[in-house]
């Protein structure tokens, strides 16, 4: 797993059995980027394929040289000006107003292994064997500011890991107003651009468009990383698919606002970018002060959007998610939420216990409405103890009942949120975010707490850490339910303005590192309104996350099957809930529910009271079965192999690591009328084994099943009477085991 530097032509070559990287410091002192692709072969020089070229009109750097300009050559981190008229990774306001920079190489290093970020989170690696980092060290020496570009690659992964730290060691200071994690210039703009898009209850929905001259952008400046654009954006080939052809991944690890864009030339050059949104950004540094970007992840593939997805699967469920759950199964919990929404007493919530419990049930997760004086939304958020109208006994007192009961207890806050009509509001109100002379807009009644500001972490968290230390808690779900719309940090100079969404982030990872450090063993699920801060950053901290408020089986088909472009299976909360759904008033089967809601970390968001005995006994049987399947639900590596964005049907599986275990998904949303006849192709099996499926009793090897696939015609037929559930909103599952 070398990197390799060649002294003679200042080339480096990070490259591992799967894929290569190279640059070059260039004549003028600035990296210059030459290829990022399959592996290729070392050499002494790859000096030919950088692409000098005359150019009219060009801003060029050498008098007499009309061939080397910046305008035109391809960059590792490039800034605006001394000729490269393009969109920059990076602008410094100096002191006499000058945007005008020069880095050029000093040194470099290579290091075993990675370092870690402050006060950010970050992919790491368990061994210094696994992984070697290279840091290249350059100096604007008007400005005596340091810039270090770090990258880390890994031995066993087509991972690139990048980020940038700038120090300044000048006596004046200077202004940070953009400074992406990641810029890659490509030789041409023959792709098209995946993104992961939507709104509240349909997030992540894919989308794809062909590249074209000018600018093409994902982004938030809402404070978090939003329901509309997720922090992560695909290149492929427009000949490549799920399973063939050439694909790059871009990932930022960071739950901010963020920009990720393509920029292409009228020369088509493609420069992809991504990392802090410029917009309300600007960070000054005195002498001795550093700056440090979010980790940006680079994921190259020769097979298509599938080997993309199992990359960030595999690299973001074992050297991302870390701690005591990152290897455990997840327990199976009950959510009260959908089944009383603020309205319950202690009796209540046991009564749901109880049934759940003799059901099969781990957990008990007791979710908004506990505190203060809280029976709607707009009161009592920042105010974290228990209401004794509702829990005479409080937290502890619930909490030792379920746990009495066999059962595990999870809690549910919001705190980074605050409602004007309670305690906290009334002694604190400027630390509230917003301009205090002005009118603030509200969003579910509630404002955002300024986390910015230590003293209001610290506060919020002796509340939370109080609470676990009393009572036997062993989940939290920590929900985010409000946008930033007014960013303003009261009480703070002109010139900290423009820290305020990074140093609020910064506020929500400490306090995340407190608790994770203090209460190891505690599992903590993110979520925001569903999915509107499901990004690489949370994960570091909490180890899944709640897909989306948006519950139906139908839309969940199309929100997991989205999510998976980046995430794995272990990450995705899915729960099955009550019908008529409460977000699109859908009937669906309750075997469908189940059998979608598998496919992540497995729950009920129901009162299970409401069942019949007939319901009550086939939930017993779903909870058995999850339990049984459940670790090849975590480990497994995941296929798509039908989209729902594409067809009125979605199918999808996972293998296990051994490929002897396998469980595979069909969901049909529309029931065809005198349908024609379908196979479902599987993947990811070893065509040397024999297997059985479970449901149909059928012996067929891997190589038949990943060819020539499998009957299921019997699914949608015409009428007749059929063994199989027929109608709208129906699923099937296909477990299949290695024939001994």
């Amino acid at each position: 797993m070398p990197i390799v530097f060649h002294k003679k032509t200042k080339e480096f070559h990070l490259y591992n059995s799967e894929i290569s990287y190279i640059f070059c410091i260039l004549k003028n002192g600035q990296p210059g980027q030459i290829y990022y692709g399959e592996k290729i072969k070392d050499r002494d020089s790859f000096q030919h394929l950088i692409e000098y070229s005359f150019r009219d009109m060009a801003p060029c750097t050498y008098e007499g040289d009309r061939t080397f300009s910046m305008e035109y050559l391809k960059q590792e981190y490039p800034s605006y000006g001394h000729g490269d008229m393009r969109y920059p990774a990076y602008e410094i306001l100096q002191e006499d107003g000058s945007r005008i920079t020069e880095f050029v190489f000093e040194d470099y290093v290579i290091l075993k292994g990675k370092r870690k970020l402050t006060g950010l989170p970050a992919v790491y690696a368990e061994s210094d064997e696994e992984a070697e980092t290279l840091e290249i060290y350059l100096r604007d020496r008007v400005m005596n500011t340091r810039m270090i570009l770090s990258y880390t690659i890994f031995e066993q992964l087509p991972v690139i890991l990048r980020n940038t730290r700038f120090i300044q060691e000048g006596e004046s200071c200077i202004t940070l107003e953009h400074a992406m994690s990641l810029s890659l210039d490509l030789p041409d703009d023959r792709y098209e651009m995946i993104t992961l898009t939507g709104a509240w209850a349909r997030e992540r929905y894919i989308k794809k468009a062909p590249l074209h001259e000018g600018v093409q952008a994902i982004y938030s400046m809402r404070g978090h990383s939003s329901h509309q654009f997720n922090p992560f954006f695909a290149l492929k080939r427009p000949e490549a698919t799920e399973d063939t052809g050439e694909v790059i991944g871009i990932s930022l690890v960071y739950s901010g606002n963020f920009l990720g864009q393509t920029v292409v030339d009228t020369f088509g050059v493609a420069r992809a970018m991504i990392g802090i949104h410029p917009e309300v950004f600007s960070w000054t540094l005195k002498k001795g002060e550093i700056f440090q970007t979010p980790e940006a992840v680079l994921v190259y593939s020769n097979k298509g959007l599938g080997k993309m997805s199992r990359t960030f699967h595999r690299l973001y469920h074992r050297r991302l998610v870390r701690g005591f759950w990152r290897d455990r199964v997840r327990p199976v919990v009950i959510n009260n939420w959908e089944a009383t929404y603020m309205d319950f007493t202690e009796e209540k919530i046991l009564k749901i216990a109880e049934t759940a419990k003799e059901l099969g049930v781990e957990m008990m997760v007791l979710d908004d409405g506990w505190f203060g004086h809280r029976d709607d939304d707009t009161s009592s958020l920042g105010d974290w103890y228990p209401n004794p109208k509702k829990l005479p006994h409080g937290i502890r007192g619930l909490a030792e009942k379920i746990e009495n009961m066999g059962m595990k207890f999870g809690l549910w806050i919001e705190p980074e949120m605050v409602n004007k009509d309670s305690r906290l509001y009334a002694e604190h109100p400027d630390w509230v975010i917003g301009v205090p002379y002005r009118d603030s807009c509200h969003g579910r009644n509630q404002y955002v707490l300024d986390f910015s500001k230590e003293e209001v972490v610290e506060y919020i968290g002796d509340q939370i850490s109080g609470l676990l230390k009393e009572a036997p808690i062993s989940y939290i779900k920590w929900d985010m339910n409000r946008s930033i719309s007014e960013a303003f940090s009261q009480g703070r100079s002109r010139e900290e303005q423009g820290k305020l969404f990074h140093k609020y982030i910064l506020g929500v990872y400490s306090l995340y590192d407190r608790f994770t450090t203090d209460f190891p063993e505690v599992l903590f699920e993110s979520c925001a309104s569903g999915g509107a801060r499901f990004d690489p950053g949370m994960l570091y901290y909490a180890p899944q996350c709640w897909t989306s408020d948006n519950t139906d089986a139908v839309e969940r088909i199309r929100i997991q099957y989205g999510t998976s472009l980046v995430y794995p299976l272990s990450s995705m909360g899915c729960h099955v809930s009550e019908v008529p759904n409460q977000q699109t008033f859908r009937n669906t089967p309750l075997a469908t529910r189940a059998e979608t809601a598998y496919f992540g970390c497995f729950g009920y968001e129901m009162d299970l009271n409401t069942l019949t005995e007939e319901e009550k006994q086939e939930v017993r049987e779903q909870i058995r079965y999850y339990k049984r399947i459940r670790k090849l639900i975590m480990d497994g590596a995941f296929y798509r192999l039908v989209s729902p964005f594409e067809a009125e049907e979605a199918a999808w599986m996972v293998v296990s690591e051994d490929k002897k275990h396998a469980l595979a998904g069909y969901y049909r949303m529309r029931q065809p009328a005198n349908a024609p006849l379908k196979r479902l192709v599987l993947k990811g099996l070893d065509p040397d084994i024999r297997y059985q499926i479970r449901e149909t009793g059928l012996e067929a090897g891997g190589d038949e099943l990943m060819h020539a696939g499998m009957a299921i015609s019997d699914f949608a037929c015409g009428i007749r009477k059929q063994k199989e559930r027929q109608g709208d909103y129906q699923s099937r599952l296909f477990e299949l085991t290695a024939v001994s």
